[in-house]
């Protein structure tokens, strides 16, 4: 890749250590929305041998890139995203890929559709792992960096995108005692 376009690239890239998340960190501070995606990388790694059927490698790629929109839009709470945030980020990002050198855009462009049609193992892991790692981070938090409408979309978040899987059905469970343990220490449940 010609060295212009690769630091152009790495400067846009860069809008993801700027821009934060609704996520607060257990140190009391905003998350980044590329710190989400360097757990949620990191995630993927460590369940590969969950799924040994599954490209793991293009799962992290997913991973990596999946919120390349907010580079440009920002992030939208989950609960606050409407059909036109989602409009606008998916423009956002495809027109992105398009200015791309190949292969990088026909690569990034197939990664795209994959991770939107939700059919393969692959799409289906990502998807799952970062709903996961919201949920994680929201207990790793201090409760009251919580809104009240939390108390209940924690325990519920995800639901859907895990149910392909035993494990991550697991995952969720166990994701969810976590959350029941801290209301319960602050007696919200």
């Amino acid at each position: 890749m010609e060295t212009g376009k690769f630091l152009e690239l790495m400067h846009t890239a860069e809008n993801l250590k700027n821009n934060t998340r609704h996520s607060w960190t257990s140190q009391g501070r905003h998350e980044s929305v590329a710190e989400h995606s360097w757990r949620l990388a990191m995630m993927a790694y460590f369940v590969k041998d969950e799924f040994p059927e599954a490209d793991i490698d293009k799962v992290i790629r997913m991973c990596i890139f999946h919120d390349m929109g907010e580079a440009f839009t920002g992030d939208i709470p989950a609960f606050l995203k409407k059909e036109e945030h989602e409009q606008e980020e998916s423009r956002r990002i495809y027109a992105w890929i398009e200015a791309m050198p190949q292969p990088y855009r026909e690569e990034l462009r197939m990664l795209f559709e994959e991770m939107d049609a939700q059919q393969t193992p692959e799409a289906k892991i990502y998807k799952a792992l970062d709903k996961m790692e919201a949920l994680i981070q929201h207990n790793e938090a201090d409760i009251s960096t919580w809104l009240p409408l939390e108390y209940e979309l924690n325990l519920t978040y995800g639901t859907q995108q895990v149910q392909f899987s035993d494990y991550m059905k697991r995952l969720k469970e166990h994701i969810n005692q976590d959350t029941r343990d801290k209301m319960k220490k602050r007696n919200k449940i």
